[in-house]
Order: C-alpha cells, then structure tokens, then sequence
C-alpha cells in the first residue's frame, strides 16, 4: 500500500544547564493551534517491530508537582485502554485496564472517581 499523506509532530525541549526541561511544547502540521501547544509532562511509547520492544520518551518540566505527575499516570493508564480496545476489539481487557487506573487514581485521590 502506497503512502498517501505524511504528518509531522515536533517537539521542542527547553532545558537548564543540567539538561533538565524547563519548557516543554509540541506542534502538530493541520493542528488549529499554529503556534504551537505548551506541556507540563510528556510520555511517548514506540514499538520496535524488529525488536519487538518498546521505547519510550519520558520527560516533565522540573516544576511539575507530585500531584500531578500522579494524576498524569492515571490518566495515561486510562486512555491507553481505549487505545488498546480501539487496535484490538478486546473490551474485556480493556475495562479491566481501565478498573486498574481508576481504582489506583482513587487510592491516590487525583482524579476524585468513585469505584
């Protein structure tokens, strides 16, 4: 199958003299925010197909709080069950996912839901 269409996503990284990020901001090509998006935390995950592995980019401004890399977490944990049933129709395991995160944003009381 041909390529049809390409986009590109840049991010830029602002870091202190210890190379630890100060500014985080990201643009995407046909996005409505032509200036770019600011960002306290980002988590990038890549799967190598000839290694069967994943990468990962993680990266978060020095003044991110506590709370909120927590907070960030669950979210991520979230989301990437309706990523996982979206790729794969595997609801069941999907929910469970979801259960986890929600469950684990409760213990941690950053996302204020109700079990």
């Amino acid at each position: 199958m041909a390529v049809k269409n390409r986009s590109t996503i840049q991010f830029n990284i602002g870091m202190d003299e210890n190379s630890i990020p100060e500014e985080i901001s990201w643009l995407a090509e046909g996005s409505e925010n032509s200036n770019g998006q600011e960002a306290k935390a980002m988590m990038i995950a890549l799967y190598d197909e000839k290694e069967e592995n994943t990468l990962r980019i993680d990266l978060w401004k020095k003044d991110l709080m506590v709370e909120e890399m927590m907070k960030f977490t669950c979210q991520n944990i979230i989301t990437l069950a309706d990523s996982f049933a979206r790729a794969t129709g595997e609801e069941a395991y999907a929910d469970e996912i979801r259960e986890f995160g929600k469950s684990i944003a409760v213990k941690m009381g950053v996302l204020g839901l109700k079990k």
